[in-house]
């Protein structure tokens, strides 16, 4: 959402040439009552001027329709129904018959903006004062009644004011001149259920000729709500509305100049005018006053010239506000990154501590008797080694027999079954297995090698060999306990035993 309007056409901001040090000297040698004399005779100027610009229709209607909404469920606000009742009194002061709602619900808003533009029509100048939540959605600004329901940002649309209605009834109403004041630019209390997160109220394009329209800040900007009894731009726009003789563009230029100096420039006023003469609010015409040809009084080259130069201070201020932020944005940035750069070396020497540590308790504990079980080549656990008796060709894997015990006497071979489980190594592994047979009495009996493989793919595979005799009467088992050890790559990965009876 984007805050704040299109600035007012025509204002010149561009440099002047100072005074040269010779020209300061000689202005300051002036006799000060000539001074005076001509700061009276241009004041008496201006004075009449002011008198003679009253037009025949400055008797006609002033109307305003005054809201102000504090009391919301979400996201209450302090200041909104102060501010409404402050700007109808002042309003009431300055001739305008006021129309007031405090915290108003959709319904009551929507008559409200409605017997407005009835009343409208008899001419005159129209005035619509909003203060509370405004929020901006899909390029259309909504005012928002106390006690809407909004839960995502399409409710907006039924249970909100669209401000363009607003301006409808202005049009509709062709009373010449007409004037939107919107205090509503505040943070939306919904924004974490809205698909965007734009801030404060976009520009209106399209008004009726002869409008004026005015927002609390500028574009990509909120309002504040203030911590006194009026908002700061309410309370600034008070001041000076009732200031005699003094133009609406001026008025609000002067607000413009208040808040930003209360605010070191976080909050700048904006302003969208079609007006095609002056308005004022008090000690000069009610309605439209169109500009003569051509003013080449005194009054008005010090109004011009003072114009310029106030336009030009402002300018210079904005200009070294501007420099101070773009530094302390420079700075801030480079502080982050530093951060930011400083967080990603720890996190990354903290998710190498965490592998590290995750890989030693992986690995299987040593067992120099029983062997390592696991094979660090392939990072492969020996998830078993079973033996069963045989003949010759040993029988297929569901047919076997686990045990670890045998008859002596029958028994032609034990043969042990070696079972591995280990991750896909993505090409073949080659590995050489050797087998140590021990008898009772620990004596080495028998000692074999073959070669193993597994394939990239594998994830588990298992492995058998064994020994014995291919008759059974050639037998030479006595009774005891027995010893098989399993060697991979020169490695002792297990050790088992079996009972001869």
């Amino acid at each position: 959402m984007h805050a704040g309007c299109r600035p007012v056409s025509g204002i010149d901001t561009g440099f002047r040439p100072r005074y040269s040090e010779a020209a300061k000297i000689k202005e300051a040698k002036k006799p000060v009552a000539r001074r005076i004399k001509k700061m009276l005779i241009l004041a008496a100027v201006v004075a009449a001027s002011l008198m003679f610009s009253l037009p025949a229709g400055a008797a006609s209607q002033r109307l305003a329709l005054v809201i102000g909404n504090s009391a919301y469920e979400t996201g209450p606000l302090a200041n909104p129904v102060n501010d409404a009742a402050d700007m109808a009194a002042s309003l009431t002061r300055l001739g305008f018959t006021v129309i007031l709602k405090k915290n108003a619900n959709l319904e009551v808003m929507e008559e409200a903006i409605e017997d407005f533009g009835g009343r409208l029509k008899r001419g005159g100048v129209g005035l619509f004062y909003y203060a509370g939540h405004g929020i901006q959605a899909g390029g259309t600004n909504y005012l928002i009644p106390v006690g809407a329901k909004i839960k995502k940002e399409s409710d907006l649309r039924y249970r909100a004011v669209d401000a363009g209605r607003i301006l409808d009834e202005m049009q509709n109403a062709e009373n010449g001149m007409n004037i939107v004041i919107l205090d509503a630019c505040r943070d939306n209390p919904f924004s974490r259920s809205f698909r965007s997160s734009t801030r404060g109220l976009s520009i209106i394009s399209a008004a009726p000729k002869g409008t004026f329209i005015t927002y609390s800040t500028s574009p990509g900007n909120v309002a504040a709500d203030g911590r006194g009894r009026n908002s700061p731009y309410t309370e600034a726009l008070l001041k000076h509305m009732g200031t005699p003789g003094l133009p609406i563009e001026h008025v609000f230029k002067r607000v413009r100049q208040d808040l930003g100096a209360r605010t070191s420039g976080r909050q700048i006023p904006w302003e969208l005018s079609s007006l095609s003469g002056d308005f004022y609010f008090r000690g000069g015409a009610g309605a439209t006053v169109e500009t003569p040809p051509a003013d080449n009084s005194a009054a008005a080259a010090l109004e011009e010239e003072r114009r310029k130069l106030a336009d030009e201070r402002e300018r210079l201020r904005r200009e070294d506000e501007e420099r101070r932020k773009l530094a302390e944005e420079r700075e801030r940035l480079r502080k982050e990154a530093e951060l930011a750069e400083a967080r990603r070396k720890i996190e990354e020497e903290r998710r190498k501590l965490d592998e590290e540590k995750q890989r030693l308790a992986s690995l299987p504990k040593p067992d120099p008797a029983g062997g390592t079980r696991y094979i660090a080549s392939m990072n492969a656990k020996v998830t078993a080694v079973k033996l069963f008796e045989s003949p010759y060709t040993a029988p297929p894997k569901e047919q076997r027999s686990y045990r670890t015990s045998f008859s002596r006497t029958n028994t032609r071979y034990v043969v042990w079954e070696l079972n591995l489980s280990f991750p896909a190594q993505g090409n073949r592994k080659d590995f050489t297995v050797e087998h140590i047979w021990f008898n009772p009495h620990g004596n080495e009996i028998f000692r074999s090698a073959f070669n193993g493989y597994v394939l990239g793919d594998w994830t588990w595979s298992y492995h058998n060999t064994g020994y014995g005799w291919r008759e059974v009467s050639n037998t030479t088992w006595v009774a005891g306990r027995y010893r098989v050890d399993l060697y991979v790559d020169g490695v002792k990965i297990a050790s088992e035993f079996f009972t001869m009876y």
